[in-house]
């Protein structure tokens, strides 16, 4: 099995969870799923976030998503209080598999303390060795992503 995933570097990941965050410059961040963790997890065909104001420990479940044969937790790689929740995806949680770097992100979080948050946080140029690692331990085979982990222009 052989898929090219995207990973973009500019990102902080929890990769034992394969969850990422955005850091925002106003002290927020936006967090989800990796493409990666989307692919080993399967089609998504809910995800009940936290509710706004839910103060959350990095690893904490910030989710719950239904997949075809099990419901599972979703945890966060930063700490944090939600500030808010992709609606969204009560109606179109495809987004998630859509856009897990953009539309299909989960909650965004008033960051608590990231640079404790940062010690089991990889991102830069430690990302895709960390998922084609962590890919290895699932037995996918990954192309790298020429592109910079950016999405193609004709991803769907």
């Amino acid at each position: 099995m052989t898929d090219a995933l995207l990973s973009p570097p500019d990102l902080h990941y929890l990769v034992d969870h394969q969850v990422w965050a955005r850091v925002e410059g106003d002290g927020t961040a936006t967090v989800g799923i990796t493409q990666l963790g989307i692919r080993l997890s399967g089609e998504v065909y809910m995800c009940r976030a936290k509710r706004v104001g839910t103060a959350l420990a990095q690893g904490d479940t910030m989710a719950v998503v239904e997949l075809s044969k099990s419901v599972v937790p979703v945890k966060t790689p930063v700490g944090g209080t939600v500030v808010a929740v992709n609606e969204a995806l009560d109606e179109r949680p495809e987004l998630i598999h859509r856009d897990p770097y953009g539309e299909g992100w989960i909650v965004r979080l008033r960051l608590a303390d990231l640079s404790t948050d940062q010690a089991q946080l990889v991102t830069g140029d430690a990302v895709a060795p960390a998922m084609a690692h962590h890919a290895w331990l699932h037995r996918l085979e990954l192309v790298p992503a020429t592109n910079g982990g950016a999405p193609a222009a004709d991803a769907p």
